[in-house]
Order: structure tokens, then C-alpha cells, then sequence
């Protein structure tokens, strides 16, 4: 039996959001039922919903950063029990078959993976997200929160946790490595601190010192303005791997100039407009221009009882529901430290 849940969605593109009823499908085999507890609020988030990134599916739920606790299991699950502490993050399954999915990248499936929502499953049923009171995840795609995380400050790290510790463990930031991370908002305060927990020399590079005592509580070493053009002269040659985490196109040459031979800039930013490049700036230094979108279910995982271990959880600002509206004007603001999470009692 289907169950129907409070939700907060975008009935059309570009619209506010607004209190509705989902059904959630009837709890299959492997399946756990989530009582959402919270809900973050990404940049994609906006993207989606305002189809910056393209044709989108309406009405539509957002929400890919979820905590929770298994209220139901299906018979054939054998991973939780119910009152366990869980989350979800950007995708709820995937064909588990081609090479990425055998090899623990589903996030690259070759068939696609299916997003937790905007998306459309194998049943051809569309994916709500988790601006909602409950969610039925197969187990497969279901993550455990450690005791050492509190629910609130862990939902965010489903999307940006991962998506910045896996590009730093890949590039393999720690210990005698010089990292920057370009942008200090809800991606890059994360990236600040997994990258120091690390334990690699960590350098943010912003269009201002605004937020420079933040960054250096965050576990930065130094603090740089983009802003000023001697920032890019003084850098120069400087660093092993930047991240950038911005969603507006850069000066991709002026920044693959501050890194060292052979360096990796690596974006996990997803500006809406094309950007080019000189090649040169590549050629000339042996360099990589690369791009890392999430991880796989294990190391999310993974992830998880890392960002536990160390006590790192998400810099958040929680709101109501009914602020959601609200908060999506201040994240396009930047105006947020660092992450708007949504209470889903108050839906």
C-alpha cells in the first residue's frame, strides 16, 4: 500500500515552492521506510527546480541531503532495522550491473543512475526528494549515520560531504600537500574541512576576505581574495590540487596557473554556462583539468564514518519549512553560513 506524505514542491519551473501530498510507493522487498528528520538545501536544489540545468520534471520535490531514522523494513532487508539512524543522498539506484556499478561508482552508472529526485526510476515512477516527511529507499542505496554525527549537521554531508572528500582522497590531498579550495559556501566549508582533517596545508581562495575568520575556524591555514590580482601572482606555482566548488565560470587559466607542475584543478562546481579555455595552460605545465561529481555508495559511506571520527558535521542554519522560499533567495545571495537545513517537522 502506498503512502501519501506531506511535501514541500515546485509545481513549475521558476515557481515558489509549496506545501503539497506525495505518494510513496508501497515498501518492496528490500526497501526501508525513512522518517525524514532533515532535509539540506543545495545549490542544485535551485538549479533543478528553476531548470538552470536544463528540462525538468514537475511537480517536483527537491532534496538529495537526507537524515533520518527506519521507521518499516521490507522482508528481504538485512542491512538496517527499524530506529536506525540513516541517510540518503543523490541517488536511490542504479542498473548494479555495468562496470562503474560493479566497481563502486554507481554515481557513474552507464545506464544512468537514478537521482533521488527528478528522475525517473525503473518502475517509470518519478523520484521525490527529500524536502518531505517520509521516503522509501531500497537498502542497496541507504547509508548509516554513526552515533557520533547529530542528524541535522550529518544531512548535508549526503551531497556536499561526498562530493568534496571524494575528489580530495582521489587526488590524494593530505599530509606535505598544498590544497586550495576556491569558494567558501556550502561545498567549500566542507571541502575546508575534510581537507585539513586530512591533514594537507589548506589555502581558501575567495572573491573576498569576508568570510576570512570563518575559514580559518574551519581549518584553513591561509586566506586569499581572488579579487585582488597579486593573489594570482604570489600563488603562483604553488599548489597540488585546487577544488573549486563555485557554480559560476572562472578564469580557468589564471587559476591553473597557481598550480605546481603536474597539479590537478578539479571542479565540483556546475555553472550553468559554458566556459572556455587555452590549452596552453594545461600543455604548458603537465596539468589536470578535471571534474568529480559525488561517490559511490561505499565511499559515501566511508565518508560518513571519516567526517564521525574526526567530529566534522555541516556549519548549518536550520529553518522551517515555510523559510524554504526564503532560503533559496539567500543561498543565490550567499547568504548563508554554510548550509540552510530544513526541520521536516514542520512540514
Amino acid at each position: 500500500m502506498t503512502t501519501t506524505v506531506a511535501a514541500y514542491a515546485a509545481p513549475s519551473a521558476k515557481a515558489p515552492l509549496e506545501r503539497t501530498t506525495i505518494e510513496r510507493r508501497t515498501l518492496g522487498e528490500h526497501d526501508v521506510l525513512i522518517d525524514i528528520k532533515f532535509a539540506g538545501i543545495c545549490h542544485s536544489d535551485i538549479h533543478q527546480a528553476r531548470e538552470g540545468w536544463g528540462e525538468a520534471i514537475f511537480p517536483m520535490v527537491p532534496g538529495h541531503e537526507i537524515a533520518g531514522v527506519v521507521s518499516e523494513v521490507g522482508p528481504g532487508v538485512t542491512k538496517f532495522k527499524v530506529g536506525d539512524r540513516v541517510g540518503v543522498g543523490c541517488m536511490v539506484d542504479s542498473c548494479r550491473e555495468c562496470e562503474n556499478c560493479e566497481a563502486g561508482q554507481e554515481q557513474y552508472c552507464v545506464r544512468g543512475n537514478i537521482g533521488t529526485y527528478n528522475a525517473v526510476g525503473y518502475d517509470g515512477e518519478p523520484t521525490y526528494g527529500g524536502y518531505s516527511e517520509k521516503v522509501v529507499v531500497d537498502e542497496a542505496f541507504t547509508l548509516r549515520i554513526p552515533d557520533g554525527l547529530s542528524l541535522d549537521v550529518a544531512a548535508p554531508l549526503l551531497c556536499a560531504g561526498i562530493t568534496t572528500y571524494s575528489p580530495l582522497k582521489r587526488w590524494g590531498a593530505g599530509p606535505g600537500k598544498k590544497v586550495a579550495v576556491v569558494g567558501l559556501g556550502g561545498l567549500g566549508h566542507m571541502a575546508v574541512k575534510i581537507a585539513h582533517a586530512l591533514g594537507a596545508e589548506v589555502t581558501v581562495l575567495s572573491q573576498s576576505l569576508r568570510k576570512k575568520d570563518d575559514g580559518l575556524k574551519l581549518g584553513a591555514d591561509h586566506y586569499y581574495a581572488t579579487s585582488d590580482e597579486a593573489t594570482f601572482t604570489e600563488l603562483a606555482g604553488g599548489f597540488d590540487l585546487i577544488v573549486s566548488t563555485v557554480s559560476a565560470p572562472l578564469d580557468f587559466g589564471a587559476y591553473l596557473g597557481l598550480l605546481k607542475t603536474g597539479g590537478a584543478l578539479v571542479n565540483v562546481g556546475a555553472p550553468e554556462e559554458p566556459v572556455s579555455l587555452n590549452l596552453f595552460s594545461l600543455i604548458g605545465g603537465g596539468k589536470t583539468l578535471a571534474g568529480s561529481m559525488i561517490g559511490g555508495i561505499a565511499e559515501t559511506q566511508e565518508m560518513l564514518d571519516f567526517c564521525a571520527e574526526h567530529g566534522i558535521g555541516a556549519e548549518i542554519e536550520l529553518i522551517a519549512a515555510a523559510e524554504i522560499n526564503e532560503a533559496y533567495e539567500r543561498v543565490l545571495n550567499s547568504d548563508v553560513r554554510y548550509r540552510f537545513v530544513i526541520d521536516t517537522a514542520t512540514i
